[in-house]
């Protein structure tokens, strides 16, 4: 990371601020990417969506190879940073890969944060407590056009996004112990539908292995639940209020190794829809400037539509070449079932990822 520091004595002093900082950091990456397409499509003369109740009468699927492109991509992070003479910590995030511009009532990739002892308010571009307190399955490696996260894949959002996308939570850390909670309000507060989120994560070390444990709770009113499938050839989505708990465990070994686990169920308060349910395996292996990661997820009933599941693999492999620069290879695999019939594509991509 190259840091610029901008902040002068004379600003210092007429503040009344210990320190402040702004750092710039950046990516970018190069190289080719293959992403494969397929699609079941639910052909029914009866639907009552809103009641989740659909009439399948025939289902066609299609499976389309992709074509080999070139890939690019670039991303640019501001960081700033400070501290009052009392030790309250504050700062923000503004991140442009993610947003041409900042609304104020919709965050466009920005985070602002405001701390005190183990006290941490953060609002904007940032996760849930579902999501804070969950670890994620990807333990090594990496892509430049993200493979390895195929359809099976879960990154525990929750229902992250599924609001205005302006998040709020407050975490305070204890010893090994991080508490969070958090909230997302839909149609930018004009209604009295929110997204509630409640997480605790442990993050500790077992005779030298590194374990990271989280619970997370988040429930949300009337938000959309789209399957992965078309109803006579056009998109559709479910809206009913939902639930979703979840528990996920990490650890990392001296030798190297990693591996993940996590687990998390959906339950939905609209007549028709079943519990979705999913499971997550991750592993990786570090060797020097070599890392590859493995996962493997399974949805049940995706998006509460019955027989609906979904699966996946991925792998990622990046060396390290050093000052910044890696070579990166991922392929993801993903298979969509409704019922007898089923899909599969495929992903892959190669490249270099340059860091600054």
């Amino acid at each position: 990371m190259k840091k610029i520091l901008l902040a002068s004595t004379a600003l210092v002093a007429s503040a009344g601020i210990a320190s402040a900082e702004v750092s710039i950091s950046g990516m970018a990456e190069m190289g080719i990417f293959n992403s494969g397409s397929a699609n079941i499509n639910i052909n029914t003369t009866t639907t009552v969506v809103s009641s989740a109740v659909v009439t399948l009468t025939s289902v066609t699927t299609t499976e389309t190879e992709g074509d080999t492109q070139f890939f690019t991509d670039i991303d640019v992070t501001f960081k700033m940073s400070g501290e009052t003479d009392g030790g309250i910590s504050f700062g923000a995030t503004v991140d442009l890969d993610e947003n041409a511009a900042f609304a104020p009532a919709t965050q466009g990739g920005e985070t602002i944060f405001v701390s005190y002892g183990g006290a941490t308010l953060t609002m904007g571009d940032t996760d849930g407590a579902f999501d804070a307190a969950m670890p994620e399955v990807l333990m090594a490696g990496g892509s430049i056009n993200d493979d390895e996260e195929n359809a099976g894949y879960n990154g525990n959002s929750g229902f992250d996004g599924k609001g205005d996308g302006q998040v709020a939570r407050f975490d305070y850390a204890f010893d090994a112990f991080t508490l969070s909670l958090s909230a997302e309000q839909m149609d930018d507060g004009a209604s009295d539908d929110n997204i509630i989120g409640v997480g605790v994560k442990y993050s500790g070390d077992f005779n030298g292995i590194a374990v990271t444990a989280g619970l997370g709770y988040q429930t949300g009113e009337n938000m959309a639940f789209a399957p992965m499938a078309t109803l006579n050839g056009a998109g559709f989505a479910f809206v009913s209020d939902a639930e979703i708990i979840g528990v996920g465990v990490t650890a990392g070994f001296a030798n190297g190794f990693s591996a993940g686990l996590n687990y998390s169920s959906t339950d939905y308060d609209l007549d028709g829809l079943e519990n979705t349910t999913h499971m997550g395996l991750g592993l990786g292996y570090e060797a020097n400037a070599l890392a590859v990661g493995f996962n493997y997820g399974a949805y049940e009933n995706f998006a509460g539509v019955e027989d609906h599941d979904v699966t996946g693999y991925g792998l990622a492999v990046a060396y390290d070449l050093g000052g910044g620069l890696s070579a990166k290879a991922g392929y993801g695999s993903s298979t969509v079932e409704l019922g007898d019939d089923e899909v599969q594509y495929d992903s892959f991509s190669l490249g270099l990822g340059m860091s600054f």
